[in-house]
């Protein structure tokens, strides 16, 4: 099943670079006017020692409060992305080009309380394996070992609430957790795959930026621009690499649920259809409605 999911989300990422693209156009140029007018204020009269304001040493105290303010507003540009990737994906949605909701604010809570679950499931991980490893040291050492992947595993299991609420699909965390039963593991390692994968292009991408320079000419336009395409590419790793990862989880789950009722993938595509339909047609109903209380 991990070899099933790993191929399966890389497949979808693979075909779907320019699907990236084409939903998050404008929130790509948002991060870049964002990070180009924050890494101008940011700039030393001396210009950047590195390839960005984002990994400059902080020399001042209001510098790093405003590169932490930057970092916040670049994590919420980039949840708004993910969202709108994963629903061109999923259920091929063509919303405004820059939107922000109740659907954005449902998934970054949903994001923020899987880091809690992470986060708490791994301290009494961590209490159990320091006094095993007091008792027998090599198997509490084991233990301690593997913490960290089982707290990972048990994020992994409830993640797919987030996909989920980026479509609107109402799945909570006990559902999730039920949804995912037997692919646990497989979720782990494929999420540490696409983690190495993701550190490794971000790594890439910023070596391309910092031989840059021997490349083209130096000046300070071309580092203010070095400086907000460095953070802005980052942003768009993580979400391209992710998302398709999530929404690999969230089509698998999807699957069981129709296998389990014995129907055809034909006849839940239908299903969506016809759901789409009423939705439509509700839509109409309701503008009709409001048309005629204003006569």
């Amino acid at each position: 099943m991990f070899i099933t999911v790993l191929e399966r989300s890389v497949s979808l990422a693979q075909h779907n670079i320019g699907t990236l693209f084409k939903t998050g156009w404008a929130y790509i140029l948002l991060l870049l006017a964002l990070n180009f007018a924050i890494g101008s204020s940011l700039m030393p009269e001396s210009g950047f020692t590195t390839v960005s304001y984002m990994t400059e040493p902080v020399a001042k105290a209001d510098e790093g409060a405003l590169r932490a303010l930057a970092a916040i507003a670049n994590l919420l540009v980039g949840f708004s992305i993910a969202i709108a990737y994963v629903r061109r994906i999923l259920i091929d949605a063509r919303d405004f080009p820059i939107t922000f909701g109740k659907r954005n604010i449902n998934v970054i809570l949903y994001q923020i309380v899987l880091a809690l679950i992470g986060f708490l499931s791994l301290i009494p991980l961590i209490i159990v394996s320091s006094i095993v490893a007091a008792l027998t040291a090599g198997f509490g050492l084991l233990l301690m070992f593997l913490a960290p992947f089982i707290a990972l595993m048990v994020v992994q299991k409830f993640s797919v609430v987030l996909p989920a609420a980026a479509v609107d699909d109402p799945l909570t965390l006990k559902e999730s957790w039920r949804a995912t039963s037997g692919l646990g593991w497989a979720m782990v390692f494929s999420a540490l795959i696409m983690s190495l994968l993701a550190g490794f292009l971000g790594l890439a991408w910023g070596f391309l930026l910092s031989v840059s320079d021997g490349l083209l000419p130096a000046n300070d336009l071309w580092q203010q621009i070095r400086s907000a395409i460095f953070p802005m590419g980052t942003m768009l790793i993580l979400v391209w690499i992710f998302s398709s990862l999530h929404a690999t989880f969230y089509g698998l789950i999807r699957e069981r649920f129709a296998e389990r009722l014995g129907l055809r993938e034909e006849d839940y595509l239908q299903a969506d259809a016809q759901r789409e339909v009423s939705r439509e047609r509700a839509q109409k109903a309701l503008s009709g409605a409001r048309r005629m209380k204003r006569h």
